[in-house]
């Protein structure tokens, strides 16, 4: 395992450099021939000529490599921007090593407010060994007994979101039907905003996702904000209906039409009439049962099974899939006359991996779901969650989204013994699932050939939106995130991958 060490360059660290430092080597450089490291991440926010001067002097002291983060911070206390920077050095080192590596964090140089943003990140998204240093105790790790309350902290450090205000504009206040979708990220607040301002229009609505970021629930929660909130909400999944009742369950029938069919059954269509059809997992209809709905969508009129005389339905189209129906079309596998019927407006919800905030505050309110449903069963004890556990949930991928943290946090809370869900109580109720995924960039099979564009492309949007997002906007330090020179240069392979 990869042993790597992050630090600030503090004053005493510049002093030994220049041999003017009373008390030997300082923090960094007695740290560095004390352990063994395979790489030594250095931030510095000193003048350049400090910070260079300083990586020649400290380069003879070590055969490691040596990586200079140059911050730039408004004052040396703003725990904000402290926050910040650290972060995007730690999210660097991982992204260049992988997540399996061994992260040592140095307390003793730098500011009070470094040492302490160390302290936080150890505890909650960067679990690390804390060292510290000094000439009459020499090198040790530093004993920091408890766990932070593990909230997801840079969410609260960000100003407002400009455009998100702007966009708010004439909006109600409040959207009480929103209430269950649990978020404070600012991509889930853009996905919120979008859904106000579509849900007063009658255009269809396709809402792209993983499976279980809650596509249904965002359905139901436009659906509830329409003109049409006092009909009814008919929610479909495409993909359990078998083929040969497809029609029927669709499209309803006559008395008659078939062995068995002893009355009339209106379908799907008209059942929504007056409110919204909700189509899930559309991405799943074979070939036969979209060319069906293609024209039902284009006549506005349905016929049931073992009628001729066309009806009429009254119902709002939203569709849901997991599947990217823009490849889908590439493989023949979706109509595109059909994807263009529904994709009117098209809503692409995050998983939760990408939802910076966002995972503490699903956690709290899964578990206040899950005490309020268990407390009338014989036996039941009202639980509460560690701040080791909740660090661990936080760290955790989670590939199936928000189910599986519900169903995950439900075997915890059924396991464990006493009144606190424990850190151990998590980690035998996860089920790690080695996901390979259709989508993914470097696993397409090469036999029939790939389009490297295209996946360059894809690449490439996904980074430089997440930049956008985790910046709130600034492009400088979107810029910085994903390893580009300048903002100008960012902004160029902004117009070249067509993100807005």
């Amino acid at each position: 395992m990869e042993r790597i060490l992050a630090s600030w360059i503090g004053f005493t660290d510049i002093r030994a450099a220049k041999g003017v430092e009373k008390d030997g080597l300082g923090p960094i450089c007695q740290a560095i021939q004390a352990k063994e490291f395979d790489e030594i991440n250095l931030i510095s926010d000193l003048p350049p000529n400090d910070a260079d001067n300083y990586m020649n002097w400290i380069k003879p002291f070590t055969k490691s490599k040596i990586v200079l983060h140059v911050e730039k911070l408004r004052g040396p206390t703003n725990f904000g921007e402290i926050y910040e920077a650290a972060a995007r050095v730690i999210t660097d080192v991982q992204s260049r090593h992988g997540k399996g590596i061994s992260l040592s964090f140095h307390l003793s140089p730098g500011t009070p407010a470094m040492a302490a943003v160390w302290i936080i990140l150890a505890k909650t998204r960067f679990p690390a060994e804390l060292i510290e240093s000094s000439p009459q105790e020499g090198v040790k790790t530093a004993s920091v007994p408890f766990d932070i309350s593990a909230e997801f902290i840079p969410d609260l450090l960000r100003g407002p979101d400009n455009n998100l205000e702007r966009l708010a504009e004439g909006l109600p206040p409040n959207a009480p039907e929103f209430s269950h979708l649990i978020h404070r990220s600012n991509v889930m607040k853009r996905i919120i905003l979008k859904s106000q301002l579509v849900a007063p229009r009658s255009v269809p609505l396709l809402i792209e996702g993983e499976s279980g970021t809650g596509k249904e629930l965002l359905a139901r929660a436009v659906h509830n904000t329409s003109t049409r909130r006092k009909g009814p909400f008919i929610a479909v999944n495409c993909g359990a209906i078998p083929n040969d009742l497809l029609e029927s369950e669709l499209f309803g029938y006559e008395k008659g039409a078939f062995t068995g069919a002893d009355k009339q059954k209106i379908g799907y269509f008209e059942a929504a009439n007056g409110g919204t059809l909700f189509l899930d997992e559309i991405g799943e209809l074979p070939a036969s049962g979209q060319v069906k709905l293609l024209r039902a969508l284009q006549e506005n009129k349905i016929n049931r099974l073992g009628s001729t005389q066309p009806v009429k339905f009254d119902a709002r189209i939203f569709a849901a899939t997991n599947r990217d129906l823009i490849n889908e079309i590439a493989e023949n596998r979706f109509r595109e006359d059909l994807f263009y019927r529904i994709a009117v407006a098209i809503i692409k919800l995050p998983p939760l991996r990408e939802r910076a905030g966002d995972i503490g505050l699903v956690i709290d309110a899964l578990l206040k779901q899950i005490n309020n449903e268990g407390k009338n069963d014989p036996g039941y004890i009202h639980k509460q969650i560690s701040a080791g556990a909740k660090n661990l949930m936080l760290q955790y991928e989670w590939p199936g989204n928000v189910r599986e943290l519900q169903n995950t946090l439900m075997r915890a809370a059924m396991w464990s013994t006493g009144e606190v869900i424990s850190l151990e109580d998590i980690k035998e109720a996860l089920i790690p699932i080695s996901l390979s995924r259709e989508d993914s960039l470097l696993n397409r099979p090469i036999k029939d050939g790939v389009n490297l564009p295209e996946l360059m492309d894809k690449l490439a949007q996904h980074y430089l939106k997440k930049a956008v997002d985790e910046s709130n906007g600034n492009k400088t330090k979107a810029a910085l995130l994903v390893g580009l020179p300048s903002y100008q240069t960012f902004t160029n392979w902004m117009k070249k991958h067509k993100v807005a």
